[in-house]
C-alpha cells in the first residue's frame, strides 16, 4: 500500500535511469501522466513538445533501450484529439 506521504511526492524522472523519483516505476508513471495531463490541460502541443524533449534526453541516457519502446513509453499514452 502506498503511504500518504509518497502519494503526494512529485513524480519526476531521475537521471539517467528515467525511473520515477517518487515511486520507482518507469517515468512517466501513471501519477506523472495524470499530473502532466492536468498541468498541460488544453495544450496538447505543449505536452507533446515537453515529452519529446524528455524522449530525446532518454535516447541519449538509455542507449541500450529500443527507440520505439521509448517512444511508446513517452508519447503514445497521450490521448488523441477528439
Amino acid at each position: 500500500m502506498i503511504g500518504r506521504e509518497e502519494r503526494w511526492r512529485r513524480h519526476v524522472p531521475a537521471h539517467p535511469s528515467y525511473r520515477c523519483r517518487a515511486c520507482g516505476l518507469d517515468w512517466p508513471c501513471q501519477d506523472a501522466r495524470l499530473a502532466l495531463l492536468t498541468g498541460f490541460r488544453g495544450n496538447r502541443v505543449g505536452l507533446m513538445v515537453y515529452l519529446g524533449t524528455h524522449l530525446a534526453r532518454a535516447l541519449r541516457e538509455l542507449p541500450d533501450a529500443h527507440p520505439a519502446l521509448l517512444a511508446d513509453r513517452f508519447l503514445h499514452w497521450v490521448p488523441r484529439r477528439r
